[in-house]
């Protein structure tokens, strides 16, 4: 069976277990298909960067239930082994009547896989076993296949954490130690992405003797062996378009499944740098993914080739898609964390501005109007992370916006001054809404046919 790496709460070590899982499994040359629970973009990076192949999101708020089995099965049917990386703690999640609890637990009755339980142990002897007792007892549909002990501080620790755990009868799978731990660099949104760090194949190296020195591998590779079945609907409508997708340190957060759809629809997707390229000639759309624009505010901003053949693209009709980041990088400035200006692409009338206030949470987000993604009364749902705010409303938002778990109202949101621009600090995820690629590379096409576009 494939297995879920969730944790007793948040911050207990889950990405660190699923990591060195992962390095050890690729070292020993398994093919492996990483998926994380959630709408997260950064985990998935590093789970890429040692399988080589893209991680997929499982996240029923964002897609649905339907496609989480149809995403899980298709990709895992095509390798040997299957992880996924769970979310907070087990049973945290959001959810209500109508939309599916995001949980790592619900993802795991879903699926109907074994789940591996992380805990931090650095300050606990006896009281494991109330823990794990009440997480394996909770839900009795729930399979703890076992427990990976993190942060354990010595032999005599362990020893303890053993005897408590004896009567419930459950597999150890792992035992990390206190000076085990490895840190990942963070910042203001999470982890530091992968391409900004120079030492992550040592990084990886470490994770790799953790993952053959610290499990019961004997007990773990039976339970990751069978390969799913399932499929995906097949796409049937293409549009023979070229789409600039900025990618680079500042632009990252992308679900590979959108990418993979574009490219079904029959786009050709062509990666570009807005920190040091020039925008790529002879294209229909563009694209602008989420990340760090604030960190690279000022080599964005000194790019002014790029910064004015985008503006140029944009006046001259091209199709635009921008989440968060994308979003910043086409207002008039971004105003970092010291209060420094830095002049961007000015296709928005309005300026990006940093504060320490998080804004976080799945949204549902209803269209006010109609542009050339959605119709007016279009129901949506997202997800917002940003630590910056825009200096003033648009006149003309795209959305109005309410929480998902409550329906408390969260305001208006996005642009879409021009019909051919649509720009929110809401990140989509496309899988069970395919109409959106579609409609996008449609007027993509329709934008390659007039005799004003930018080619």
């Amino acid at each position: 069976m494939s297995l879920i790496i969730a944790g007793e709460r948040s911050g207990v070590g889950k990405t660190t277990v699923t990591l060195a899982l992962l390095a050890y499994l690729c070292k020993n040359n398994y093919q492996v298909q990483s998926y994380k629970v959630g709408p997260d973009y950064i985990d998935p990076m590093f789970h890429r960067y040692i399988t080589g192949k893209p991680s997929r999101n499982l996240d029923p708020v964002l897609t649905s239930e339907t496609y989480v089995k149809e995403c899980y099965h298709h990709h895992r049917q095509q390798v040997d082994i299957a992880l996924i990386e769970g979310v907070m703690g087990l049973f945290d999640g959001i959810g209500n009547k109508t939309i599916p609890f995001a949980s790592t637990a619900h993802i795991a009755k879903l699926l109907n896989i074994p789940v591996i339980l992380v805990v931090d142990c650095s300050r606990l002897s006896g009281s494991v076993a109330a823990i794990v007792h009440g997480y394996s007892t909770l839900d009795p549909t729930i399979n703890i296949a076992g427990v990976v002990l993190n942060r354990v501080g010595s032999d005599r620790h362990l020893d303890l954490l053993k005897n408590a755990l004896l009567p419930l009868q459950i597999k150890i799978l792992g035992v990390l130690r206190r000076e085990d731990n490895i840190s990942i660099p963070d910042r203001h949104l999470g982890l530091v992405p992968t391409s900004e760090l120079s030492e992550l194949d040592a990084i990886i190296s470490r994770l790799a003797d953790l993952g053959a020195n610290c499990f019961d591998w004997q007990t773990l590779l039976p339970l990751l062996g069978d390969t799913g079945n399932g499929k995906r609907e097949s796409v049937e409508d293409k549009y023979t378009v070229r789409i600039a997708v900025a990618l680079d340190n500042a632009f990252n957060f992308y679900y590979q499944d959108n990418l993979d759809l574009l490219q079904k629809f029959g786009a050709e997707l062509v990666f570009w740098s807005p920190i040091k390229d020039n925008l790529p000639k002879h294209i229909q759309g563009m694209y602008f993914g989420g990340g760090f624009p604030e960190v690279f505010a000022q080599e964005l901003s000194n790019n002014i080739g790029a910064i004015k053949s985008v503006k140029a693209a944009i006046n001259t009709g091209m199709p635009t898609i921008a989440e968060c980041g994308g979003l910043m990088y086409l207002c008039e400035k971004i105003i970092d964390f010291e209060g420094k200006a830095c002049p961007m692409v000015g296709a928005l009338p309005t300026q990006a501005v940093m504060d320490k206030r998080l804004t976080l949470g799945y949204r549902r987000a209803v269209t006010l109007h109609k542009n050339f993604l959605f119709d007016t009364n279009t129901v949506i749902y997202g997800h917002e992370f940003h630590r910056s705010h825009l200096l003033c409303n648009s006149k003309a938002p795209t959305f109005e916006t309410y929480r998902v778990d409550t329906e408390e109202p969260t305001g208006l949101e996005g642009w879409s001054t021009q019909f051919n621009v649509h720009a929110s600090y809401i990140h989509q995820h496309w899988g069970s809404s395919p109409e959106i690629p579609q409609r996008f590379l449609k007027y993509c096409a329709d934008f390659s046919q007039t005799p004003n576009s930018l080619t």
